[in-house]
């Protein structure tokens, strides 16, 4: 493979998590879908214990599409992506990220809790495009009011 089409690779990769990450904070789910296989594994197990509540791991792109629409739908949040590592293997992928994650109630903006999160990302190759075959998030700091997410 030559250096353009693996630099090439390494965008798509990395426009995954940036579909992933837009798609929920514009609250579409049909971009949101698009970051993901039809088998996808969302796990924020070790994120959530962090901030004292349990979330199942969600398996399937309906299921997770689905979960973080609706336990979201009351917040408005706003998640950047930094640090992107990537590493290639054909048509598999692997991405380390930092995302932070700020997440406020939409009737209490004076209100906020915000997190500093290390995503461990699988990606496959489909087509033309790469999506997310298996995320896990765990968390690195946290800020704010933890209450916030008790809404989820």
């Amino acid at each position: 493979m030559s250096i353009a089409q693996q630099n090439a690779d390494k965008i798509a990769v990395v426009d995954a998590l940036y579909r992933f990450a837009a798609g929920v904070d514009l609250h579409d789910e049909s971009l949101l879908a698009s970051s993901l296989a039809e088998h996808a594994v969302s796990d924020f197990r070790p994120a959530a214990a962090k901030a004292g509540f349990d979330y199942p791991v969600i398996e399937g792109r309906e299921a997770i599409v689905a979960a973080l629409s609706t336990s979201l739908k009351s917040l408005d949040t706003s998640h950047s992506v930094s640090n992107p590592r990537v590493t290639l293997h054909g048509d598999k992928a692997h991405l380390d990220v930092l995302v932070e994650a700020q997440h406020v109630p939409r009737n209490d903006a004076s209100r906020h809790y915000l997190m500093k999160n290390r995503y461990s990302v699988e990606l496959m190759r489909e087509g033309n495009v790469w999506v997310i075959s298996r995320t896990t998030v765990d968390n690195i700091w946290r800020d704010g009011d933890e209450a916030v997410l008790s809404v989820i």
